[in-house]
């Protein structure tokens, strides 16, 4: 079961470091490095990137593949990242890694903005995804 909720601030501190406000968002996403194959969930997700919740994250720089489906949607998102950010776990946040995503599909980028649209309303509105 797909669990979803959107956050309703964070901290200035972190937000000044990305373009655009996290949503939270809980969905399955497996993704892979050079020699290695993961499946894990998000914790929150934006226009630029997500957070994985993970107790083994990536180096920052390395490139990852992923693929996923929002919440909602009736196709599933394939596209490339590198990890920006890691953190072990501190201060009350999860263990896990920020990824950028690499320039998105139209459809992919469409239905990721129509999703937080809808969370951040509160409404949850079917996504179209796009191949």
């Amino acid at each position: 079961m797909t669990q979803v909720h959107v956050v309703a601030a964070e901290a200035a501190s972190k937000s000044e470091r990305r373009r655009s406000e996290r949503t939270d968002c809980v969905v399955s996403v497996s993704y892979s490095s050079v020699d290695e194959l993961f499946t894990e969930f998000t914790r929150d997700i934006n226009e630029g990137g997500l957070f994985i919740e993970t107790n083994l994250p990536l180096d920052p720089g390395t490139s990852v593949s992923m693929r996923f489906a929002l919440p909602g949607s009736d196709g599933t998102i394939q596209t490339r990242g590198r990890v920006v950010r890691v953190c072990r776990g501190n201060d009350g946040e999860p263990a896990g890694m920020g990824i950028e995503f690499e320039p998105l599909s139209e459809s992919a980028s469409h239905a990721i903005d129509q999703l937080i649209r809808s969370l951040r309303a509160g409404r949850s509105d079917r996504v179209a995804v796009g191949s």
